[in-house]
């Protein structure tokens, strides 16, 4: 079997002017960056703002190895087929972080023949949207920091500081440090850290500003520190709002570009779905919407993470409501689940993840039935696609087949988009359709009006499966400013651990009884949602024992190697 890379070098690639028109996109609302990657000037939805929408579908997942299971795969495999059968359809992912690239998952493009092209383009740089993202970020940190340094006539309390600096990588060592250090030319040293990037509330903006106008008011929101005698300083206050704004103005506008097959993918904004809402853009969504009969957009990680967000967070602030839902699993992770085996990105797979277990399967599918329970929460049908790997065998396939109807799944198909592209998933697709055409009851989790601590305790017991919720005592401190604030009706953006629906990541299958703890809650005002810190997550990543940056070079003809 071709690598990933080399399948990609060996695609029919179209130039972007043929994916653009095939959508009814004209030259003129289009800024090239090269023959085969674009943007949409987001003025376009003006034009088309009067055309019904397409049938808007999301992706979703179990709760994932840290390998992943084929969410993005499945994402890309999914448009390609529902195009295969006729239905125009219109992909819209998220552009991935440097950090998981050179770290522990590589790309996130998907693989084999359901990815995206340019596939080195699309993983490394691409269009520097998370580059603008990061300068704009780091250029608040440096004002914040000079009105300090100059009188500090805000009076600002250096101690209250909450906007800590980002950098797309993923670096441990930068996760707590002190600046300021030298001579007093050099400024006045504090505490600070990093974050990576795609944790920026700037790249939670972006994805979910409806235009230029709303992402400077939402960037002046943004609280950055408080005052001595207690008052919020924001953007708007140390006069940075405006020069944000103008990094970003570029980065606003979806990138587009194609998979393997030519069906069209709009990339637009990068936040993960563990530490921010973990979704694409908004403005990316919309216009494929009016341009396409079906839109497949993913959430990151598992249901528990991304897909709640993508309801609670970006269906409330877009008005949209989807039709249909799939949640992406593989044998490999139901196995996992048991608790038996252990899976490190990075090493080889333990050789019994990849013989015949029923037991295994038995007793880690608990997963995948809490996942399916979470999407009926929200009154959507819900498909589960059993993502088939080559050692997977028929008896396991119907075994999950038949548990997955059992827990309530709309329908229960098998995909092999990864080794045969569209072809691979044209029974899912059917699915969709049928699925997308049935009549739904959408709705949220929670009513906003409801306390901070209600809406964390419904998402906590509903979602995770907790018992109950722990505060330490400076949550309790946030709880009380937020609420004098008025920031309690803002929507809850939980950080946790992806690999497991509880806090701690060595809990598999379906945890019961723990008590989820919240050590801090942060407030995102200018993104609009507030975020619980669950247990020990990080907002900075560190790189495994094995970086996959490790393999990634140049060869003798100047070609990229070991990108995947």
């Amino acid at each position: 079997m071709l690598s990933s890379l080399e399948i990609a070098r060996k695609a029919k690639i179209k130039p972007i002017l043929e994916i653009a028109k095939k959508l009814g996109i004209r030259q003129q609302e289009l800024k090239l960056f090269g023959n085969y990657i674009a943007k949409v000037d987001i003025e376009i939805l003006e034009r088309i703002k009067h055309r019904p929408r397409g049938k808007y579908i999301l992706v979703t997942a179990i709760t994932p190895t840290p390998l992943g299971e084929g969410k993005t795969v499945t994402t890309i495999g999914l448009s390609m087929a529902l195009n295969r059968l006729g239905k125009l359809t219109t992909a819209c992912i998220r552009q991935p972080s440097l950090g998981p690239v050179f770290g522990i998952k590589g790309g996130a493009g998907g693989a084999g023949y359901a990815q995206v092209l340019p596939m080195e383009d699309f993983n490394l740089h691409f269009t520097g949207d998370i580059h603008a993202v990061g300068l704009a970020h780091n250029l608040c940190a440096a004002f914040l920091d000079n009105v300090i340094f100059h009188g500090n006539k805000l009076n600002i309390n250096p101690q209250s500081i909450t906007w800590r600096r980002v950098i797309d990588v993923s670096d441990r060592y930068l996760r707590h440090i002190k600046i300021g250090l030298g001579s007093e030319k050099d400024g006045i040293p504090r505490e600070s850290g990093f974050d990576i990037t795609v944790a920026s509330e700037l790249m939670a903006i972006l994805a979910l500003c409806s235009g230029l106008k709303d992402l400077r008011k939402r960037i002046s929101r943004i609280v950055l520190a408080d005052t001595y005698d207690g008052r919020p300083i924001t953007c708007e206050d140390i006069k940075a709002a405006g020069a944000m704004t103008v990094l970003l103005k570029d980065a606003i506008k979806p990138n587009l570009i194609q998979t393997i097959e030519n069906t069209p993918c709009f990339v637009h904004a990068g936040p993960f779905a563990n530490i921010a809402h973990g979704n694409s853009s908004i403005l990316a969504d919309e216009i494929a919407l009016r341009l396409s009969k079906f839109v497949v957009t993913e959430a990151g990680f598992g249901a528990d993470c991304g897909a709640e967000k993508f309801f609670d967070i970006k269906c409330r602030t877009s008005g949209l409501k989807p039709d249909a839902v799939v949640i992406v699993c593989s044998l490999r992770a139901l196995k996992a689940h048991s608790g038996r085996f252990k899976v490190v990105a990075g090493m080889p797979l333990d050789t019994c993840l990849e013989k015949e277990d029923i037991k295994a399967i038995e007793e880690g599918i608990c997963n995948l039935e809490k996942q399916i329970e979470n999407i009926l929460l929200f009154g959507l049908p819900c498909i589960v696609a059993i993502n088939r790997f080559s050692c997977d065998t028929d008896k396991e396939i119907n075994f999950v087949m038949d548990k997955a109807k059992e827990y309530g799944a709309y329908d229960v198909c098998v995909s092999t988009v990864w080794a045969e592209g569209s072809k691979g998933g044209v029974a899912l697709a059917k699915s969709v359709i049928r699925a997308a055409d049935e009549k739904s009851n959408f709705k949220f989790l929670y009513s906003l009006d409801l306390p901070i601590k209600e809406k964390i305790k419904i998402i906590a017991t509903k979602i995770y499966g907790a018992q109950d919720v722990s505060y330490t005592p400076l949550a309790e401190e946030k709880i009380r400013l937020y609420n004098q604030r008025g920031y309690d009706k803002l929507p809850i953006c939980m950080a946790k651990t992806h690999l497991s629906l509880s806090h701690d990541p060595h809990l598999k299958g379906r945890p019961k009884d723990f008590i989820l703890p919240i050590r801090d809650i942060r407030a995102s005002v200018g993104a609009g949602f507030l975020y619980p810190l669950c247990g020990t997550i990080q907002t900075m990543p560190g790189l495994p024992s094995y970086p996959r940056g490790e393999e990634i070079d140049i060869d003798a003809e100047g070609n990229i190697v070991g990108l995947s």
